[in-house]
């Protein structure tokens, strides 16, 4: 058990006059890391040719990040607290400057991808330094409620500003500039964070449980790198078989070593309850396909529509947009109706309008299929979301609330990297036999038609993950209790 040095929820402490300013710095910063998910999305074309990255590789740009991001994300909680918030915050601003500029000048995919996974590693040490910092700065409960819903409202709206930023940078300069443009924030950000945070940190025994962490991130990297061979060699391949069975061997150990650590890095205990550890399953199914459909959408918007970047990420908005409304209307539900009532519903509706976009077609379909269904998984989506903390939290214990704060991020991050690694492994296999088909030259009408046959295979996979995600939800969370660490 640790205790706290800094002063937190003790009301004879002055409150810190600088602690707004302190919110806007810490809410910038960890913006910047919620826009590099979604703006790589609109790039990831222009840098694909410009690369000449192929498509069984092209899902690193997304899965690097989020690997490294999910897998090193509850370790990173731990170095948080006994490092200290102020000094990891401002490691994690300098090294996100670094290895953006890393990815932006790579003059080939590995280093692109290797840029991203840094980029990763350090988002891991931002995000629960961010949230730690927001809770020790705001010592009066009423001014820490408002600050998380400011600092929220603005991770929401991170997504949709990142796909226009992405539009942006991509048509009127490079898509190179979408990685640049974090280290200008990142380096303003850390010399601001200087004089308004202030240090803090947990005193006991300083362990890390890094078998732990490096079991569960190359178990996943295992079994990304098996898909993506997949991809290239095909699944009757040694290596393909070689490569999951080493991830799945990899996560199985991870779960051993957690058994057994004093220190874990996951305790069991916390996944082990029948309703969080479907809420976990749901969130990781959900995370799988919600990255891979977002994709590749962007390849059908730029590919078969011919969008621009900027039009692309514009045509994105009714999915950010339901997104935000449902959490919005949708928070007053989740007690109304209880936590799982809203999962369900929402999961079933991402799931209806997934299956919508099985109708699209090789060069029209925006109006027609593409925003009907945008706005169906953004608003299913959004109920899911704002639901999920209520069942992931409910009735536990205040120790473990931390590590299943960063659960529900982990296993949305995880979920991502697996997921179009996966979708991604599909839509070239569904592509490659669509031209087997074909003799002679293939016509450009051609393959814009496989392309849409390698999307549908996709969106049909995706679908298949939102109705297990549905399942996970259904069969497994039984409780309709809605507080959140109740102890």
């Amino acid at each position: 058990m640790t205790t706290e040095t800094d002063a937190v929820d003790r009301p004879e402490d002055a409150l810190d006059p600088r602690r707004w300013w302190a919110l806007t710095v810490i809410s910038v910063a960890t913006l910047m890391v919620v826009l590099d998910a979604s703006v790589i999305n609109i790039a990831l074309p222009h840098a694909q040719a410009d690369l000449d990255i192929s498509d069984a590789n092209r899902q690193w740009a997304v899965t690097a990040y989020a690997l490294t991001f999910g897998g090193l994300l509850l370790l990173g909680g731990r170095v948080v607290d006994f490092v200290g918030r102020k000094r990891v915050f401002l490691i994690g601003l300098i090294g996100f400057a670094a290895a953006s500029i890393l990815a932006g000048i790579a003059p080939n995919g590995m280093t692109l991808f290797a840029g991203r996974a840094l980029q990763g590693v350090f988002a891991a040490l931002l995000a629960p330094a961010a949230l730690s910092l927001i809770a020790v700065t705001f010592t009066d409960p009423r001014e820490r409620a408002k600050a998380f819903g400011v600092y929220g409202a603005l991770q929401g709206a991170g997504g949709a500003v990142g796909l226009i930023a992405g539009g942006l940078l991509t048509e009127y300069t490079s898509w190179r500039w979408c990685l640049f443009v974090n280290t200008p924030i990142a380096l303003a950000m850390a010399l601001a964070a200087l004089p308004v945070l202030k240090e803090s940190r947990a005193e006991g025994t300083r362990r890390y449980d890094i078998p732990g962490a490096l079991l569960v991130t190359t178990g996943l990297v295992a079994v990304v790198w098996g898909f993506t061979h997949a991809a290239e060699a095909g699944w009757n391949t040694p290596a393909t078989w070689l490569l999951l069975a080493a991830g799945l061997a990899l996560l199985a150990s991870f779960v051993l070593v957690e058994r057994r650590t004093a220190h874990p890095l996951l305790p069991l205990r916390v996944i082990w309850d029948r309703d969080r550890g479907g809420a976990f399953l749901a969130s990781l199914l959900i995370g799988a396909g919600m990255f891979g459909l977002l994709l590749f959408l962007t390849y059908y918007l730029q590919v078969n529509l011919g969008y621009q970047p900027l039009r692309a990420g514009l045509a994105f908005l009714p999915f950010s947009a339901g997104i935000i409304a449902a959490a919005t209307f949708g928070a007053p539900l989740v007690t109304r109706l209880g936590p799982k009532t809203l999962m369900t519903a929402g999961t079933a509706v991402t799931l209806a309008g997934t299956l919508v976009l099985t109708l699209l077609k090789p060069t029209e379909g925006y109006m027609t299929v593409v925003l009907p269904a945008m706005i169906l998984t953004g608003l299913g989506l959004g109920a899911f979301f704002v639901a999920l903390p209520n069942t992931a939290l409910a009735s536990i214990a205040p120790s473990d609330t931390g590590v299943a704060s960063a659960m529900i991020s982990t296993t949305q991050q995880v979920g991502g990297a697996v997921g179009p690694a996966l979708l991604n492994t599909l839509y070239v296999s569904a592509l490659a036999g669509f031209l087997a088909d074909r003799t002679g030259a293939v016509s450009h009408a051609v393959r814009l038609e496989g392309y849409v046959h390698g999307y549908r295979v996709a969106f049909l996979a995706s679908a298949a993950l939102f109705a297990l995600a549905l399942a996970a939800a259904g069969l497994l969370i039984t409780s309709r209790r809605t507080s959140a660490a109740t102890s």
